[in-house]
């Protein structure tokens, strides 16, 4: 019977700490991927609901397609380079139990995003696009021996995005998109399982696709002056994968998970001062208490493994950039945000040590040709540090080990693309 036990709180364990949090120090709060342009990084993504940079414009804001002549094209590709550590604040009492396996090394893993968009102006009233990006990702990887490793060792998660939209031109003043989206998430998750089989560790792979859907509206006053909102539905998924295990002794599982990706919302303002200078703000809201607890599931009996408390709170952010138009081929852009995490101090975890977190960007346009443009961006984001809580206590503890200290995290974006138009 005690093994019995022994086996049901170790599944527990794996399964519930493998899907307590997704991530890592992605550019943006939780794990939401901002990098959609390198146009927009170079202002700090300030005011993309109003700016129409280019194509990319498809996803920020679709209604701003409606200024977009003809057929164009952008190609975009980010390198994410995150650096996150882990610091433990002793031995026990106060501290990790484990403390004596090490901090874990660097945590943050570097990723390359890539997107595409196309649009195409029909006729005055209409225009069409598509979106092929990935609005959430990243991850987090320790080493397989640390003070966490029964919290988390590997965590990735991968998500695809097709969404074709559509803007109408009401008159000069309104126009309207709207977008649906067929996005997949995918997910990769391991930790150690036994503090008894040093070697133990847990796999969870799990993947789904699911709808969603988006709306824009921009107003142009005149006088240089555009507001742009957009608003981008939750998207519920139910991932179904598998729970494995190597060096010991412990069945695999069909699991499934509920979980509801955040709706957002913004409101963008663009202000061209004159034929040099144009200023960009916005505030976006984005509703991340859509994730509050994580049941796994058994696929076949529907019987709850465990339970997650997560917690999440609901996030904002707001920047401001400028853009500054030096000669005909050459524009210079910078830009500054401040973004709010959704995780608190008591759930934080080693797979999603996030924190609130202030960006400074800088980029640039090249066009030496009416028909083609070249944009680069560079952001350097800074986190606050954020603390570890997690002491497991009691008959539910099933994860080993108390993880007490703090994580300190920077990340490094590059970006460039590609955009046409004929």
């Amino acid at each position: 019977m005690k093994g019995q036990l022994w086996r049901k709180s170790t599944i527990a364990a794996i399964v519930g700490t493998a899907f307590a949090g997704w991530g890592g120090a992605a550019s943006a709060a939780g794990f939401q991927l901002q990098e959609q342009s390198a146009s927009g990084l170079g202002v700090a993504y300030s005011g993309q609901a109003a700016a129409v940079h280019d194509a990319s414009t498809a996803f920020w804001n679709p209604a701003g397609m409606s200024l977009l002549t003809g057929i164009q094209g952008t190609a975009a590709l980010h390198y994410i380079m995150p650096s996150t550590k882990f610091s433990s604040s002793g031995p026990l009492p106060g501290g990790s139990t484990y403390n004596a396996f090490g901090n874990g090394g660097q945590g943050g893993e570097s990723a390359f995003v890539p997107a595409l968009y196309g649009t195409w102006m029909i006729n005055p009233q209409w225009s069409v696009g598509l979106v092929i990006n990935a609005p959430f990702g990243l991850g987090t990887e320790w080493d397989s021996r640390w003070a966490g490793q029964f919290h988390g060792i590997k965590s990735e998660i991968e998500t695809l995005n097709i969404n074709p939209t559509v803007s109408f031109k009401v008159n000069n003043m309104i126009s309207l998109g709207a977008g649906v989206s067929y996005q997949q998430i995918k997910a990769t998750l391991t930790n150690a399982v036994s503090p008894l089989a040093p070697a133990s560790v847990g796999q969870v792979e799990g993947d789904d696709w699911a709808w969603g859907w988006n709306l824009g509206a921009l107003f142009d006053f005149g006088q240089g002056t555009r507001l742009g909102l957009t608003y981008r539905s939750s998207i519920d998924y139910t991932i179904k994968g598998n729970l494995t295990f190597q060096g010991i002794a412990l069945p695999d599982q069909s699991i499934k998970a509920a979980v509801k990706l955040p709706d957002t919302a913004s409101i963008g303002l663009s202000h061209q001062f004159n034929p040099q200078w144009r200023v960009l703000a916005d505030y976006t809201w984005t509703g991340w208490d859509s994730i509050q607890t994580l049941d796994i599931q058994n696929q076949g009996t529907g019987a709850t493994i465990t339970s997650t408390n997560l917690q999440f709170k609901n996030s904002w952010r707001i920047g401001v950039g400028a853009e500054y138009q030096i000669n005909q081929p050459w524009l210079l852009r910078a830009g500054i945000a401040y973004d709010t995490s959704p995780v608190q101090d008591a759930f934080r975890t080693p797979r999603l040590p996030d924190s609130d977190r202030t960006w400074l960007a800088i980029g640039a346009r090249y066009q030496p040709s009416p028909t083609w443009w070249l944009d680069f961006g560079y952001t350097y984001i800074w986190l606050s540090n954020g603390s570890s809580e997690l002491t497991p206590t009691g008959a539910a503890a099933v994860v080993p080990g108390r993880l007490v200290g703090s994580y300190n995290a920077n990340v490094q974006v590059l970006a460039a693309q590609v955009s046409f138009k004929f």
